[in-house]
């Protein structure tokens, strides 16, 4: 089956990535959500997040970490349908305005994967963290037996420590609160290290989405083994 530089500089990848900001808002999810791969019986488990998760500037869709961690899922005996309804440029507010249409399809795990681009550009970390709370309160709403599983990211550090130290708190603080499970960092262990950037130092080259791949199966794997295990 198939399927930083700085953290600064990390983070500038989601921004940059894509159409401005003005634009992220007007992109039309069916430019972001590729079909379903892997197994046809597998838990449906949808990737909602930035141009980290579309893979801008890969060779292929295979190259992705969405696609890496369904081979994960395959080798390990719990296929997954994966979705990659990823869009370079978005924001958490974007990936709230694109949720109704993300969940117009059943699934069984919502990975979120937003906030480097709130980051980037100074936003309110209280804000993001209202719309990823939203995120997950209406997809449960919706589908009250989903599982969810929060990316955290880190903002640029030129923003202040007070700023950086807000941005980091949200991502436990919204998995505590909605019984999420919590990737602490996406890109630990790519962020910094050039050989798993692309020329542009800033997006993860195929080796850093496998990285990538290995830190969500990290949290994911153990939530899936425990979703098959009670059916």
């Amino acid at each position: 089956m198939t399927r930083f530089l700085t953290l600064a500089l990390a983070l500038v990848a989601a921004a940059c990535s894509g159409p401005p900001a003005g634009d992220t808002e007007t992109a039309h999810p069916n430019d972001a959500a590729s079909a379903p791969a892997a197994s046809d019986d597998g838990p449906v488990v949808v990737f909602l997040g930035t141009s980290l998760t579309a893979g801008l500037g890969l060779p292929t869709d295979e190259d992705t970490y969405v696609a890496r961690v369904a081979e994960l899922a395959d080798s390990a005996g719990i296929p997954i349908r994966a979705v990659n309804a990823g869009v370079s440029g978005e924001t958490s507010a974007g990936g709230l305005r694109r949720i109704d249409w993300v969940l117009r399809e059943p699934l069984d795990v919502l990975v979120i994967e937003l906030g480097a681009n709130d980051g980037l550009r100074g936003q309110d970390p209280f804000a993001l963290a209202d719309n990823l709370t939203q995120i997950i309160r209406a997809t449960r709403t919706r589908y009250p037996e989903a599982r969810i599983v929060l990316a955290g990211m880190e903002a640029p550090p030129n923003l202040g420590p007070l700023y950086t130290l807000a941005f980091h708190d949200v991502f436990p603080r919204v998995a505590e609160q909605e019984s999420a499970q919590l990737i602490p960092f996406l890109l630990a262990g790519v962020a910094g290290i050039p050989s798993l950037n692309q020329s542009d130092g800033i997006h993860p080259t195929p080796a850093g989405h496998r990285i990538m791949a290995q830190t969500v199966w990290s949290t994911l794997g153990p939530l899936l083994s425990e979703m098959e295990a009670s059916r």
